[in-house]
C-alpha cells in the first residue's frame, strides 16, 4: 500500500513539474498512419487548438519540422529572410547603397565604398562615421541592425548624416538604394612584380566570371604566378565550382562526380572548354574553414595536378545540397547526394564533438606530424602523385597559420572580453593619423607614439597592461595597428599587401611560386607527395 501511494505521489510531483494537467479524453479508435497522421493532425490543431493559427504558418512549421527531424544540419526548410538571406549568398545580389561597414566607437564606419555603386558616387568615403540613417541616431547599433539599416527596397531613398574626420560638420548625403552585386571574388593585387593574389570568399552565380577577369587584369600588370585564396571559404552553388575549375583545366578532365538516390542527382562533371591560362602556375589556400563547393576547386585542380594546395586540411563537407524554390518566400534545402573528387576521394570528415572541433583536429594533426599524414588512405592524380583522402582535402605542402607567442597570447588575454574596446582604439587612431595627414607613405612603421595613443585610449575606457603584457605583445600590437592604418588612411589592397607579408601560409605559397615558374616546374616541387612544414 506504501509503494502504491509513492508511486501516486512520484507521478503527481513529474506532473505539477512538468505544468500540470487537465484532460478532456475523447476517444478514437481508428489506427491513422503515413499521411493520414499528419492531415489529421493539422486538422485537430487548425480547428481545436484554443488560440487561432493561421492554416498556411501551420502548415509551413510542419514541414519544417519534418525536414529537422531529419538531423542533417545541411537540410532545411528556409522561410522568408532566411530564404531571401541564401539568396543573396548565392546570386551576391540585393538592395543596398554599396557600402563595406564596420561598427567602431559605437558608430556604423565605412571601411570602404564598392566601386560603381550609390554610396561611391555620392562621395561616401572609408572612414565616415555614419551617425544618422533617415533621422534616427545610429549610436550604439549592432552590426547586424546596421546592415539591416542601410539595405532595402530598389529605388527607396536613405537619407544619411555622416562625421567626416577633420570636419566639424556632419554632412548630409541623399542616397538611392540600387541593386547592388557583392563580388565573390576580391580585387587582385600583385604581393611583388611577379606573383598576383586574388581572394575568392564564396562561390556564388558570378564567380567564374569575376574570377577570370581579375586574374587577366593581373596578367595585363605583369603577373607571371598566380596565388588563388579560398580560405575561409564556406562554398556556394556546385555549378560554379565547376566552371571556377573549368577555366583551369583541358576538356576531358573531371572535375567531380555526385552520387545521389535518385539518377538526376549521379552525375560526372568535366571540364568542357580549353583552359584560359595553361602557362600560369597556381598556389591555391586552403584552411579548415574552406568548405562545400571551395573544396571541389582545390580537389579537381589538385587531382589533375594544375595547382599546388598549400595550407591546412579543410573543411571536410563531401554532401550537396538541392535547393528547391516554391516562389513564396520558401525554399527547401535537401541533402541529396555525396560528391567524389577526380582521384576518388569523399572529403566528408568525422569530427568527434561535432563542427566546432575542426580547430582541435587541425591542432592533433600538426602535432601528429607526418604520422597524421601516414594514417590517412592515399590516393593517385592524374600524374601518378600521392594524394592524401580522410576527410577533407589535405594539401600538398601542410602549413600551419601563424600562431601566438606566449608573450602575445598574455597581451590577448589582457583584452578579454574588450575586444571592441581594442578594436574601437586602434581605429580611432588610425582615423586620428589620417585627419593628421601624419602618415604618407603605406611602407610606414607603427611607432611607439602610435602603440601608446592606442594604450591610452584603451586606458580611458578602463582597460590597460602591464609592462610585461605590454612588451610580450608589442610585435602583435604593432600588426594590429597597421593594418588599420593601412585601410583607414591608404586603401583595402594596401592592408592586403600588409596583411599578406605576415602571412606564414602567403610566403610557403610565395617560395613555391619564385622556384616554380611554369606549371611543370611548380607541380614538380610537390612530386613527392603531402608533407609538413
Amino acid at each position: 500500500m506504501k509503494q502504491r501511494w509513492g508511486l501516486i505521489l512520484v507521478v503527481a510531483i513529474v506532473s505539477f513539474l512538468s505544468g500540470g494537467y487537465l484532460l478532456r479524453r475523447v476517444q478514437n479508435r481508428t489506427a491513422l498512419g503515413g499521411s493520414e497522421l499528419l492531415e489529421t493532425v493539422m486538422q485537430y490543431m487548425n480547428k481545436y487548438y484554443v488560440d487561432s493559427l493561421p492554416t498556411d504558418s501551420v502548415y509551413a512549421l510542419a514541414a519544417a519540422g519534418v525536414v529537422k527531424q531529419l538531423h542533417d544540419p545541411y537540410s532545411s526548410l528556409e522561410i522568408d529572410e532566411d530564404y531571401r538571406a541564401l539568396n543573396e549568398i548565392t546570386t551576391g545580389n540585393y538592395g543596398g547603397l554599396g557600402l563595406q561597414i564596420d561598427v567602431r566607437q559605437g558608430w556604423i564606419t565605412v571601411v570602404a565604398p564598392l566601386p560603381q555603386t550609390p554610396a561611391e558616387r555620392a562621395g561616401i568615403e572609408a572612414g565616415d562615421q555614419i551617425q544618422e540613417v533617415n533621422g534616427k541616431s545610429t549610436q550604439g547599433i549592432s552590426q547586424d541592425k546596421a546592415v539591416k539599416t542601410l539595405r532595402g527596397d530598389v529605388g527607396t531613398k536613405v537619407e544619411l548624416k555622416v562625421h567626416r574626420a577633420g570636419t566639424s560638420q556632419q554632412i548630409a548625403f541623399t542616397v538611392v538604394r540600387e541593386k547592388i552585386h557583392s563580388r565573390s571574388t576580391q580585387p587582385g593585387t600583385l604581393l611583388d612584380p611577379m606573383i598576383g593574389y586574388v581572394a575568392l570568399t564564396t562561390i556564388s552565380d558570378s564567380s567564374a566570371t569575376e574570377l577570370r577577369s581579375e586574374i587577366d587584369s593581373l596578367l595585363k600588370r605583369g603577373m607571371k604566378g598566380l596565388i588563388l585564396d579560398l580560405r575561409g571559404n564556406p562554398g556556394g552553388l556546385l555549378t560554379q565550382g565547376v566552371r571556377v575549375s573549368d577555366l583551369f583545366l583541358d576538356p576531358g578532365r573531371k572535375i567531380v562526380e555526385t552520387r545521389g538516390r535518385m539518377a538526376e542527382m549521379t552525375h560526372l562533371y568535366t571540364d568542357q572548354t580549353a583552359q584560359v591560362w595553361p602557362t600560369l602556375p597556381v598556389v591555391v589556400l586552403v584552411n579548415e574553414y574552406t568548405a562545400s563547393a571551395a573544396e571541389i576547386v582545390a580537389g579537381a585542380l589538385q587531382d589533375n595536378d594544375r595547382a599546388a594546395v598549400v595550407g591546412t586540411a579543410t573543411f571536410g563537407k563531401g554532401l550537396v545540397q538541392t535547393l528547391w524554390g516554391f516562389g513564396d518566400g520558401k525554399g527547401l534545402k535537401l541533402t541529396t547526394g555525396r560528391w567524389f573528387t577526380p582521384s576518388g576521394r569523399t572529403i566528408q570528415r568525422i569530427v568527434k564533438g561535432g563542427e566546432e572541433q575542426i580547430d582541435v583536429a587541425v591542432a592533433e594533426a600538426h602535432r601528429n606530424g607526418s604520422k597524421w599524414l601516414d594514417s590517412l588512405p592515399s590516393f593517385k592524380s592524374a600524374n601518378g602523385r600521392v594524394v592524401k583522402g580522410g576527410g577533407g582535402i589535405v594539401p600538398d605542402r601542410v602549413v600551419r597559420a601563424d600562431t601566438l607567442t606566449a608573450g602575445e597570447r598574455a597581451f590577448v588575454k589582457g583584452i578579454g572580453a574588450n575586444v571592441s574596446v581594442f578594436r574601437d582604439a586602434v581605429v580611432a587612431e588610425a582615423l586620428d593619423l589620417k585627419e593628421k595627414h601624419a602618415v604618407t607613405s603605406a611602407d610606414f612603421q607603427v611607432t611607439e607614439a602610435m602603440r601608446q595613443s592606442v594604450l591610452s585610449r584603451m586606458k580611458s575606457k578602463n582597460v590597460s597592461f602591464t609592462a610585461e603584457q605590454v612588451a610580450g605583445g608589442a610585435h602583435w600590437l604593432d600588426q594590429q595597428v597597421s593594418y588599420e592604418i593601412e585601410r583607414y588612411v591608404f586603401n583595402r589592397a594596401a592592408e592586403l599587401r600588409r596583411r599578406t607579408s605576415d602571412d606564414s601560409q602567403v610566403r610557403a605559397a610565395l617560395n613555391l611560386l619564385h622556384n616554380g615558374d611554369t606549371p611543370a616546374t611548380l607541380m614538380a616541387r610537390v612530386n613527392g607527395g603531402p608533407s609538413i612544414q
